[in-house]
């Protein structure tokens, strides 16, 4: 950071000793003429390359000394660590403590992202809505969507999209060849249309099919939509455990063809929401939980 961001300062000091140098002036005439103390006509005079032909930029105004900064020793322990085993910065305050080295969080952080440790978010990625995880007390208040990737013996795959209520624990589910936003927002609109609840919120994973786009064509749909967070994979435990359900008992058990898997789920999908019981409901199917709504 400079004192002033005017960019012809220095033109402005160069003239300045100009008149000192070689006019004869004297420092209060040259700082009554630019507006300045002749005290710093002075330090202008005495600057390196002060030579009246030379342009004297802006210096920084960053301090030379910091009294406050963090000594080498505490600076080096931090390195240490980070490199060590890689942990945070919390970590790193924690165990210095331990070890009898009182140094702050914030301190252990600016250390870090100085010395270029801390990973800076991309301004490319696309930031997600922060909404928060509703408490389930009905049919649709939150629903899980994913999708399974499935290998064919010819090397092609196929995709399944998934789609199940917590509270009812109804599913659906759909076997396409390829995903997209645009193929998301078709499959819920057929989800839509064959429930007998009506969708609130969509709950998934930062797929590229469940982009930003698909969020928006949920908001035109009044439905809202949510990311599971971050490396918790339990936040879509449902969704996970009725993906491997519908493998062992369904896709597994026939022809890994497009044509197949959409028989098969056609013909396992109203077993599993009419005739199916569910420990998580206790021992009910999802049809007598909607009918008790």
């Amino acid at each position: 950071m400079s004192y002033t961001t005017n960019p012809h300062m220095g033109k402005v000091r160069r003239d300045a000793v100009n008149l000192v140098k070689y006019r004869g002036w004297s420092m209060r005439k040259v700082a009554l003429r630019y507006g300045v103390e002749p005290s710093t006509i002075s330090r202008w005079c005495k600057r390196p390359f002060a030579t009246g032909w030379h342009e004297l930029p802006t210096q920084s105004s960053r301090p030379k000394t910091i009294p406050n900064a963090l000594k080498k020793e505490i600076v080096e322990a931090i390195i240490e660590k980070r490199i060590g085993r890689r942990r945070c910065g919390q970590h790193i305050c924690h165990e210095l403590k331990r070890e009898g080295i009182h140094v702050s969080l914030p301190s252990v952080q600016r250390t870090l992202d100085r010395l270029g440790f801390l990973k800076k978010r991309s301004p490319w990625k696309r930031p997600h809505d922060a909404t928060p995880r509703p408490i389930v007390l009905n049919a649709g208040a939150l629903i899980q969507l994913d999708t399974v990737h499935i290998l064919t013996p010819d090397g092609t795959r196929i995709y399944i999209y998934t789609l199940i209520d917590l509270f009812s624990r109804w599913a659906y589910a759909e076997a396409v060849e390829k995903i997209g936003a645009n193929e998301s927002v078709l499959f819920v609109k057929r989800a839509v249309s064959k429930a007998p609840f009506k969708f609130e919120m969509i709950q998934t994973d930062h797929g590229s099919e469940f982009s930003t786009w698909f969020t928006h064509s949920m908001w035109q749909l009044k439905i809202k939509h949510r990311h599971s967070r971050v490396r918790q994979s339990n936040d879509n435990a449902h969704i996970e455990r009725f993906n491997r359900t519908i493998q062992e008992e369904c896709l597994d058990r026939t022809t890994h063809t497009i044509s197949e898997f959409k028989k098969s789920l056609a013909e396992y999908l109203p077993y599993y929401n009419t005739q199916r019981i569910h420990m998580g409901i206790n021992y009910q199917t999802p049809e007598e939980v909607l009918r008790r709504c």
